[in-house]
């Protein structure tokens, strides 16, 4: 075969730091657009971003040439940057140091984007902790729960 031919989608998941409500609304849509630009930088292809004040979801393909941790490095490391230099009052904005990395199957990409699109509805009932411990045990993800939330 002359060519790849790759479908790889990925729910991304990541807080701040110690999960502290830092994404305020006055930015919120502005990050989320910046974010797809990087995305976008990167040649991958970002489907969609939500969230709320504490953590992100992204639904993305990422093509085979690239590395998820370096793709989620440089999507953190640029945003930072951003937030700090176009938001003052934000100086100590911090993402936590992990993330989640999840597959999905294209046959799941239209739940993952509703999901997505309803963390507002979805975070009235559930907190960040217990939805990540949940994504982790939907995915067959081995953990220690005492190293999940250093």
């Amino acid at each position: 075969m002359t060519h790849t031919y790759s479908q790889l989608l990925f729910h991304l998941v990541w807080s701040t730091k110690e999960r502290r409500p830092l994404i305020l609304p006055d930015f919120k849509k502005a990050l989320y657009e910046y974010m797809a630009g990087i995305f976008r930088s990167l040649k991958c292809y970002c489907l969609l971003i939500g969230g709320v004040e504490d953590h992100i979801h992204v639904c993305v393909e990422i093509p085979p040439s690239l590395n998820i941790s370096d793709v989620m490095k440089t999507v953190k490391v640029s945003t930072t940057k951003w937030i700090k230099q176009n938001y003052v009052n934000c100086n100590d904005f911090e993402w936590q140091q992990g993330y989640g990395a999840f597959s999905v199957s294209t046959s799941n990409k239209n739940v993952l984007l509703e999901y997505i699109k309803n963390q507002e509805q979805h975070h009235k009932k559930v907190d960040f902790r217990e939805e990540f411990l949940i994504l982790l045990q939907k995915h067959g993800v081995k953990f220690e729960e005492k190293y999940l939330w250093k």
